[in-house]
């Protein structure tokens, strides 16, 4: 006889294969790497720092 297909566990799959397909895109679309994060983040202490000094007490 043949075997019986559970079409719901083809359906889930395939959607998990689309969001992951979607993750992906948007990964690669959005994301930035570790150096990028880290020089972002030097650059943003940078110019916190640069405005407390800069920062008059009046």
């Amino acid at each position: 006889m043949t075997q019986i297909t559970n079409l719901n566990r083809f359906r889930k799959q395939k959607a998990r294969e689309d969001a992951r397909r979607d993750a992906d895109a948007n990964a690669a679309k959005h994301g930035r790497t570790k150096e990028q994060k880290l020089a972002e983040k030097a650059d943003q202490d940078r110019a916190a720092k640069h405005l407390d000094g800069v920062k008059r007490d009046d």
